[in-house]
């Protein structure tokens, strides 16, 4: 049967992590045979989905403001006789349902992270103005089976969640309340996506999952690596994030034997000190970290390294924090995400003593912000002179100018011809910068 013409207009606006990119991705594909086509302007939308982030406190209150914008556009469209649902979605959703319906009547539905699938029932249900308007129970599994594996990317690169939830209960993390205990979908599901996905030309898969690496099924994700790797057209296999606890030696392995796994691992430490890393919960020392990012270096000798880092945590002093620069030192970090220590409510380092003070933390984050960047610009500086193999994924912000990524991620700029789209191309890197390298094609090419 074929989906009905588009009817109606979606507007949806992602925030936080990648995984939510590939949650409003999914939200797109089940409206799709409701006959909801994406619109760019919020004020054109039949429906607009705010996918939410919990895990900064400033993005959760941005989310409230955002509503206050989208409600004057409902009560605008309203008065020109249309109609606009709004659709709170994500972890904000899962968090503070009651709350956001309590602060914003405007707001028609609440849809935790494994709801998705019902979005059809919830909005017909929503538009006969009755039945269940919150709807943030977990239940991943009947999420990914419901879900299914039929996709429409719009790309050459493609996000694929094989792995929710969390059970390491770090103090300052709200993930396992919010996407609930570790879940991973089975492996033949997984599969069957990513077949489809290269079967649309999709070259390369970024794995998602809370703790993507604690992946539970059959021979772990690097069993499953190993089995994407032979997939026809998927040359490209990335994953995030990962949790020290559970890089195993498997995984490793597979590192140095799948020439499909990009030589880029982001790793979170999130502190140097053992102090500070025993009151987050993290299960691992500065030293065993250390000794495991020296161990997935020995198996694939050009393994560049991410990180996260979070300065300013309860307890934190001067020494603890100079501990992390040493460890950021020892590393040598090829990118990375840092932040300050921001109190979750209902988490344990929220109540915890010893809070710093927000001025000590800008200190702090300022100095390790300025090594990460000097590190950064000194890893894309040594690319130059090295050719490297870039997938292009679409044309560049001038004429005749392709972006595309090198196997470590960063962003690459050449002049080419736009059939080189989805092609991946050796490349002359002729010079970086902090955030993108420039290059010229090594291949003559029509």
């Amino acid at each position: 049967m074929s989906e009905p013409a588009p009817t109606r207009r979606l507007y949806i606006k992602t925030h936080g992590c990648q995984m939510n990119v590939y949650d409003s991705e999914r939200m797109a594909d089940v409206l799709r045979p409701l006959g909801y086509a994406m619109t760019e302007r919020p004020q054109d939308a039949d429906l607009v989905v705010l996918n939410t982030c919990h895990i900064r406190e400033k993005a959760t209150e941005k989310v409230y403001s955002e509503l206050g914008y989208i409600k004057q556009m409902k009560l605008a469209r309203q008065a020109a006789g249309q109609s606009m649902t709004i659709a709170v979605a994500g972890c904000v959703a899962q968090a503070e349902g009651k709350e956001i319906m309590h602060r914003q009547p405007a707001v028609d539905l609440v849809i935790g992270p494994q709801a998705y699938h019902q979005l059809p029932e919830l909005i017909a249900r929503t538009h006969r103005a009755k039945g269940e308007r919150l709807s943030a129970d977990f239940a991943p599994q009947a999420k990914f089976d419901r879900l299914g594996s039929d996709r429409n990317p719009s790309g050459v690169t493609a996000f694929l969640t094989i792995q929710e939830g969390c059970d390491k209960f770090c103090t300052f993390c709200v993930v396992p309340y919010t996407r609930g205990a570790e879940f991973s979908r089975p492996m033949d599901a997984v599969l069957a996506e990513a077949r489809s996905l290269a079967g649309q030309g999709v070259r390369e898969v970024t794995l998602l999952g809370q703790n993507v690496n604690a992946y539970g099924g059959e021979g772990g994700l690097a069993g499953l690596a190993r089995k994407l790797a032979r997939i026809e057209g998927l040359d490209r296999i990335r994953y995030t994030t990962s949790h020290p606890a559970d890089m195993d030696e498997a995984l490793i392995e597979a590192h140095g034997e799948v020439e499909a796994l990009m030589p880029y691992l982001h790793l979170p430490v999130q502190a140097g000190s053992d102090k500070v890393l025993r009151a987050m919960n993290r299960a691992h020392t500065a030293e065993s970290y250390l000794r495991l990012v020296e161990k997935i270096r020995r198996a694939r000798p050009d393994m560049a390294m991410a990180g996260d880092f979070i300065v300013g945590f309860p307890g934190e002093r001067e020494q603890d924090f100079e501990a992390t620069l040493q460890l950021v030192a020892e590393v040598g970090y090829a990118g990375a995400f840092s932040f300050k220590y921001s109190r979750r409510p209902g988490t344990p380092a929220a109540a915890l003593p010893g809070q710093v003070a927000e001025e000590v933390k800008d200190e702090r984050l300022a100095r390790l912000n300025a090594l990460l960047d000097e590190q950064q610009s000194a890893f894309n500086a040594s690319q130059a002179g090295r050719t490297l193999p870039v997938l292009f994924e679409r044309a560049g912000r001038h004429p005749g100018q392709l972006s595309g990524r090198s196997p470590y991620l960063q962003a690459v700029h050449v002049s080419g011809p736009d059939h080189l789209i989805g092609q991946i191309v050796p490349v002359r890197i002729e010079s970086a910068a902090k955030m993108s390298l420039a290059g010229t094609l090594a291949l003559e090419v029509a």
